[in-house]
């Protein structure tokens, strides 16, 4: 639950700024009559992505006959998933300074343009956080059929994230956002670790990879998967007493260097001009991704 939870908040929390950057916009820029076309871009990528994560069930669930079919799209699913995950924490981490610029000068575009486009901008800026969340949770959810639990924790992530978005948008709450974005990051890379891990077993399951039964260790006696620990790491990380060799080569091969890669330390590279303004309003949080927040925030005091 605390993995789809976590998808949720850290999607979300992504969807969340972009809105708001793009409200925030609009407002200081005295076109509130664009924001019903923001809201209605925003709107069709919610209801896109929720189709698109049904017809990912829907196709596992009721199209696929043969349970070595259903394996096997699980586990393309899921390797899938990982690739999304590992692109979007890195993409987060380098245009955390860079996004509220980018999509000002987009949002600018597209308002010479039309309403047409306005929406249109709106629903790209946050259909690729639905369909990767809709993605993510269907692997991560893996081996939860009829269990409810996990679309809540989802649902309870980004209700969570939009409340977190609302109240840094009213400057009545300020979080530093690159060590969250970090801290979540990390985690999610365990997540996708676990998501992989799964999806390694799906192919052997599907016969696809070979080694179904070569166990690289057992330690059922001390790792009891009927204890609650044993379900948390399991939940969370798929980590569990008895995987498979290719299976933890798996596990292991993509957390440790992704990790490694994920936190050492970024090189600083100066700001463009057109958010110099932005990270110098924004410097009392001590991070550029504040900053932007920051930015979304700004009519609300003008």
């Amino acid at each position: 639950m605390f993995a789809t939870y976590l998808i949720g908040l850290r999607e979300g929390l992504e969807a969340t700024l972009v809105v708001s950057i793009l409200v925030a916009f609009l407002v200081k820029s005295q076109r509130r009559d664009r924001l019903p076309q923001v809201w209605a871009g925003v709107g069709l990528a919610v209801v896109l992505s929720v189709l698109f994560g049904w017809l990912i069930e829907y196709t596992s669930t009721s199209l696929l006959a043969r349970s070595e079919d259903r394996e096997l799209f699980e586990a393309i699913t899921s390797v899938a998933a990982v690739v999304f995950v590992t692109w979007m924490i890195f993409w987060m981490r380098r245009a955390a300074r860079t996004i509220a610029g980018e999509l000002r000068g987009k949002l600018t575009e597209a308002l010479a343009v039309g309403s047409l486009a306005v929406a249109g901008m709106a629903f790209l800026a946050v259909i690729r956080e639905g369909l990767e969340t809709a993605l993510i949770f269907y692997s991560a959810a893996q081996g939860a059929a009829g269990d409810s639990r996990p679309l809540l924790a989802l649902i309870g992530g980004i209700v969570t994230a939009v409340v977190l978005g609302v109240l840094l948008y009213a400057s009545a709450l300020r979080i530093n956002l690159s060590k969250f974005f970090t801290w979540t990051g990390a985690l999610l890379i365990l997540v996708a670790a676990g998501i992989l891990k799964y999806g390694v077993h799906d192919f052997q399951e599907a016969g696809v990879l070979p080694g179904l039964n070569d166990l690289a260790f057992d330690i059922t006696s001390t790792l009891d998967p009927s204890t609650w620990y044993a379900a948390l790491l399991a939940g969370m990380f798929n980590v569990t007493p008895a995987p498979t060799v290719l299976e933890t080569i798996a596990w292991v091969g993509y957390a440790v260097p992704v990790l490694l890669l994920f936190l050492r330390p970024a090189r600083r590279t100066p700001a463009p001009a057109a958010t110099t303004t932005v990270t110098e309003r924004g410097a009392d949080t001590g991070t550029e991704a504040e900053a932007e927040a920051e930015a979304a925030s700004t009519p609300q005091r003008a």
